[in-house]
């Protein structure tokens, strides 16, 4: 049920570095639950056909989730799935492979259902050339129907170097809404050491025309704990970000993974900023962005107050998804291309991460799911806390109760126990069964959540980031 009873603002947490680095343990972001760690090959593309089919009796909203794997240039930090090439062309047959997908899937679905969001992922999607990104659109509203409704959620990643002011002109025209900026860092000497080299005007020049053009709201990202970084120089980068007045903006915990992700091999290690000075770089970061208006979504999410997504966490209608924080709750998410995970009914479905295996697929004539996950009755209890823990920084363990119709003292006691040390180092209040974070337990919301999570004993902690 919405929680329309809080206040969308939350004072700022009580800073306490000692506790914040005792919990800043390696876990999960819960942009699913379980998480993709759990996924296996045993789900096939029929158990995803299967699952399309039976979401049409809920008659719930889409959500279009596409992947666009190419990038000009590798970004020293980045653990996205792309591929580096200048090379436009390849584009091509990476879009007639998505138009077949497309079609693989509408099949299954009652294609009635309004498309209520729309994000283009990567990679950069702005890597496509603009008759590419036209075709990409028409071929998306030919199969699925694209929405015209002032409410719907369209939203595009953009990078700064590969985008002008007639490149955000053509994605108004093609009906996208909101945009998303990659930042990272205005530093010179930090952009050198990611490769990453964009100036400040480019960002600027952008954001000036999209405030202009009159997107409806635009997101600015940025990553903490890149080399070179310090508490000074960030505090820089952030105050001219904000002088930009973006709608939202994202602050993400750099998570040096070198073993996994071969391109953050080329960073220096002895140039990122230690535990202190990240801890640091942060405290200051919540401290300006709070001063400037923006509320605190979760995590390293924030919002104007009129932005949408500030006004889902007021209502309790605020969504996880693989993208992140979502003002659309209750659809059911397709995924399309290569390494594209969708959320359908009480399933998830992966696509393959390698674009070989990705176009067989396709090229047989089957959906390209390689591997998955349904559902079972505890695992959509344990989502729905929490998802919801998450998303409002409170749950209330009786409602649960009720819905799933489950004694919730019993069902969660052993969760309700781990959590008690927690509760007396301040991290949450509990009333009976609500349970509520408290500022500084906002910052490891992800803490909280592992205490629900039945699946951590048979995954290493060291395949997932560490919290802050």
């Amino acid at each position: 049920m919405p929680n329309r009873a809080h206040a969308v603002s939350s004072p700022a947490p009580a800073w306490d570095e000692a506790l914040l680095r005792r919990y800043d343990k390696s876990g999960p972001r819960y942009t699913s639950y379980p998480t993709a760690l759990a996924f296996h090959e045993a789900f096939t593309s029929a158990d995803f056909t299967q699952a399309l089919q039976r979401s049409n009796a809920g008659r719930r909203g889409l959500s279009l989730y596409v992947h666009i794997p190419f990038c000009e240039k590798i970004c020293f930090y980045c653990a996205c799935n792309k591929i580096a090439t200048k090379n436009r062309q390849l584009a091509e047959p990476y879009l007639s492979r998505l138009d077949r997908e497309m079609v693989l899937a509408a099949r299954h679905v009652d294609t009635s259902r309004p498309v209520e969001q729309l994000h283009w992922g990567g990679g950069t999607p702005t890597f496509m050339t603009l008759s590419q990104m036209g075709d990409l659109i028409d071929r998306l509203d030919a199969r699925f129907g694209l929405s015209s409704d002032p409410g719907r959620d369209y939203a595009i990643e953009i990078d700064p170097r590969e985008a002008d002011v007639f490149t955000l002109r053509h994605l108004q025209s093609l009906g996208f809404n909101r945009l998303s900026l990659g930042v990272q860092d205005l530093d010179p000497e930090v952009q050198r050491a990611i490769n990453r080299v964009q100036p400040k005007q480019l960002t600027e020049t952008l954001m000036d025309e999209a405030h202009r053009l009159g997107f409806g709201s635009l997101n600015v990202d940025l990553i903490y704990g890149l080399p070179r970084q310090s508490e000074s120089r960030f505090a820089a980068t952030l105050a001219q970000v904000i002088e930009l007045a973006p709608a939202r903006l994202s602050l993400f915990n750099y998570a040096h993974l070198p073993t996994r992700f071969a391109p953050q091999r080329r960073i220096d290690a002895a140039e990122l900023p230690g535990a202190d000075e990240k801890l640091a770089i942060l405290r200051r970061s919540i401290e300006m962005l709070d001063r400037a208006g923006y509320v605190h979504i979760g995590m390293d999410h924030f919002a104007r107050p009129e932005d949408s997504l500030a006004i889902a966490r007021q209502n309790g209608t605020l969504q996880r998804n693989f993208q992140g924080y979502s003002s659309h709750a209750q659809c059911d998410l397709i995924g399309l291309g290569v390494s594209a995970i969708s959320r359908v009914d009480d399933v998830y479905a992966q696509n393959p991460v390698r674009l070989d295996d990705y176009a067989a697929a396709l090229d047989d004539g089957r959906l390209a799911t390689c591997k998955g996950l349904r559902l079972n009755d505890d695992d959509l209890i344990r989502r729905e806390v929490i998802e919801r823990l998450m998303c409002d920084m409170r749950i209330d363990l009786a409602a649960i109760g009720e819905r799933f119709a489950i004694d919730a003292a019993s069902y969660f006691a052993t969760s309700l126990a781990a959590l008690d040390q927690a509760e007396r180092d301040g991290l949450l209040t509990r009333d009976g069964l609500v349970l509520e974070a408290t500022p500084v337990g906002r910052l490891l919301i992800r803490h909280l959540a592992m205490a629900f999570d039945t699946t951590l004993t048979q995954q290493s902690p060291a395949r997932y980031s560490r919290i802050l």
